[in-house]
Order: structure tokens, then sequence, then C-alpha cells
């Protein structure tokens, strides 16, 4: 991969992480030593103008979420703003955090400085799966090297500002992923999404203002700091700014992480992973991990950014591409997916936590072939009346029925072929 594009230019193929030192010798820290040169307010407007969308799964505009966070002294109450920083990765298909956090440790803890010192917050928590123990270590290591060298504490480079940063290993919980829940579980709580208003900017983590950003979003903000909004805008092949990560697995020959231009096709991530293995003939995908719809052949030169995938009733989501041959059945992949997203709901509405098993069971009594007629239509209205946004606390639900109702939309006939003895492409009839 060209050295030009951002985040992985200089990340080593065995992933171990640089010193300060070294980091610092390839250019790291320099964006701090500029963004501590300007005020919170010109950071926010930059992002802005790089045009810089949430890498965590819904795209929400990064800027727009910085601009909600108070200036020090002006919300009630006593205590700093936090900035945590969500390394839980959990979404199905999804790798690109853990490569971040374990190659890039310094890159993600220099975008966590200027993130923190634009929504004016003096406490910053980067929030890590406990099962990611490499990037764990790699993390508090750069954090105490970052430390001795002045870049985090007290007075940072004579700047004035102040700020201290620790890593909080999570229990890993996929509802995590979601800003109120794992402001929850920080807290000591039960990992259930809150009701909003107030939002997190406004009464967040112990009642303060809080910001949630994904690894990912954190560390682009140092090479915006760095290059500019307009070099960053040019990386892209869309209106949305940058490079992206997308992990590209399934049924590809090589599966991998490809850092490429944000609006890259899928066909293009396809090749770059040798093409399709098993049939060597595609099916479908999921441009977006487990939680998104599916997409079809005629959908590969599609560009994957959020505004394009959703004009193709799908979402970019993590990026992380699950690719399905004419040998994966589709309803096996959803089957494990609602499987999964049943076992990580936590409870707190009804139709996530009733109707979500009872959507895994029926999918795998397709599989097994003791469904009845009467469950496809059960699956259908599951996915008509539980899967719009609103009907739940939180996306949990809505992200569920996505592929859900995609695969009963799309391959309508062969779910209604499982009637018959159970699924089709493991009996080799089709």
């Amino acid at each position: 991969m060209s050295d030009t594009l951002p985040l992985t230019g200089h990340a080593r193929a065995d992933r171990t992480p640089h010193s300060l030192a070294e980091w610092r010798a390839i250019g790291g820290y320099r964006a701090v030593e500029r963004a501590l040169q300007m005020t919170p307010l010109e950071l926010v407007n930059l992002v802005d103008a790089a045009n810089l969308n949430g890498r965590g799964g819904a795209g929400f505009q990064a800027a727009k979420k910085w601009r909600f966070m108070p200036p020090v002294g002006t919300s009630p109450g006593i205590g700093s703003n936090y900035l945590i920083v969500n390394g839980d990765e959990m979404e199905p298909g999804a790798f690109k955090d853990r490569f971040l956090l374990e190659a890039m440790p310094h890159q993600v803890v220099e975008g966590a400085i200027i993130a923190a010192f634009a929504t004016h917050s003096a406490q910053a928590i980067i929030l890590i799966r406990d099962d990611y123990r490499a990037g764990i270590t790699a993390i508090r290591r750069a954090i105490a090297e970052a430390e001795a060298a002045n870049l985090l504490g007290t007075n940072i480079l004579g700047s004035g500002f102040n700020l201290h940063m620790r890593v909080h290993p999570s229990a890993g919980r996929y509802i995590v992923g979601e800003e109120t829940a794992l402001i929850s579980a920080l807290e000591g709580g039960r990992a259930i999404p809150r009701k909003r208003p107030p939002f997190p900017a406004q009464s967040g983590l112990w009642g303060r203002p809080t910001t949630v950003n994904n690894v990912e979003t954190i560390s682009l903000v140092p090479h915006i700091v760095a290059n500019g909004a307009q070099w960053f805008r040019a990386l892209s092949r869309t209106e949305e700014g940058g490079t992206k990560l997308y992990g590209v697995s399934g049924m590809v020959k090589t599966p991998q992480l490809i850092e490429a231009p944000m609006g890259s096709t899928a066909r293009e991530l396809i090749d770059r992973c040798g093409g399709v293995s098993g049939t060597g003939v595609l099916r479908c995908f999921q441009p977006g991990g487990g939680a998104t719809p599916f997409l079809e052949p005629a959908d590969l030169d599609t560009p994957m950014d959020f505004g394009h995938m959703a004009k193709a009733h799908s979402m970019l989501g993590t990026g992380a591409l699950i690719v399905l041959d004419t040998g994966t059945c589709p309803v096996a992949v959803t089957a494990r997916h609602i499987a999964f997203y049943a076992r990580e709901s936590c409870g707190w509405c009804t139709p996530c936590r009733e109707g979500l098993p009872w959507a895994a069971r029926i999918l795998t009594a397709l599989e097994d072939g003791t469904a009845k007629p009467r469950d496809i239509e059960i699956l259908r209205m599951t996915a008509a009346e539980a899967g719009p946004r609103g009907r739940t606390f939180c996306d949990l639900m809505g992200g569920a029925m996505g592929p859900l109702a995609s695969l009963l939309a799309r391959f309508g006939d062969l779910v209604e072929a499982h009637l018959d003895g159970g699924c089709p492409i493991r009996r080799g009839q089709l």
C-alpha cells in the first residue's frame, strides 16, 4: 500500500508497534504541536471542512459531535469533560480497530490528544475489549511514553492544556458499541442504552459532557491537522473525506484489511483479495459487517461510502465486507448473525429480548428442514414491525433486522426452498 495513504502507510507487516522515538522520527506528534497552537473551535472547523464521518458504523460527522461539547466552566456541575475512544469492536466481520490498536498505538493516542483538546476534555478514556490484549498492552505503553515526554499530563508542551488518559479494558459486549450503553458500563452499571435527551454532550459519563468516537475516527484526526482539510478530502473518491479501512472476509481467496479511498467499490476490494473463493462465483455480499443488508453482483460497482450504500438500500457500517459465493447459503449466514445479536442484546426492549431469539430459532429450523410456511410469514412480520428506527431504545434490533429483511426481499425463493427438507445448497440441489 502506498505511503501516501495516511492510516497504515507506516504500519509494520507484523503489527509490531512503534516506540515513541520511532513514531516521532516519522512525523508523529507534530500534529499535536500544531493543534495546541490553534483554538478548539479552529480545530473543530478544520475537521468539519475535512468532512470526516465517524467510522464506528453510523457515519455521524465527527465535527458536528464535537460542536456539542461545551467549553470548560460553561456547563453546570463540577468536573471535566470526557473523551471516550471506543475500541470495543464486536461487529461480526470487523477487525480494523484491532489493527490500529496493536500496530499504530501512538497514532490513536495522538488523535485522542487532539480530539480531547477540541472538545475541552481533561479526561480521555480508551475503552478496549479485553480480548484485544496486545492492543491494550500497546496503548498503555504508548500512553506511558507520551506522559514521560510531556505529551500527556499537566501543561502539555507548555500550552496550558492538561489531559489525563487511561485504558479501560471492557468485558466485551456488542451493546457497548452504543455510546450511552458504553457510558453506563464505564460507570460500573449494566450496559444498557439510556434515553436521549439528554445526549452525552449534555450529560454523559458521571453526568459530565462526553464525546464518544471510534478508534478509526480518532486515528484520522492527526493526518487532517498535519496535512489540511483539502488534502484529506482529495484522498476520497466521493464527497465523504479521506480513506477507509475495509476489512474483507468470507469467501475470498485472501481475506485482509485494505486501506483504500473512501468510495472504493466492492469489486475492487474483492479483486485485491484474489477474487471470490469456493465456487468462484459471487452470490451476494454485506458491505459493512453482520448488521448490514445484503447486496448482489449488480451492486459491485457502487461506491462504498455512507451515502451511496444508503441509496443502494444497505449500509457502509464499519466497512467490514463479508463475501458469499454461490456455495454459501445466505439463510445460514443470517441465522448465525441473528443468533449473535440475540445473545448480545441487553434485554431492555421487548422486541429485541423476545424477537431476536424467536427469529434465530425460525432461521435454524429453516436450515434443519423443520420450519413451516407460517414461519416465513412470522419472519417477514418481525422484520417489518421491529426493523424501523424508533421502535426500540437503540439500533441493535434495527441493525439485526437489516440482513433479515434483505434476505427475505432478495432471496425469497431460496428461503422458501428450505421448507422442502432444509437447505437446498447443502443438499446439492442448488
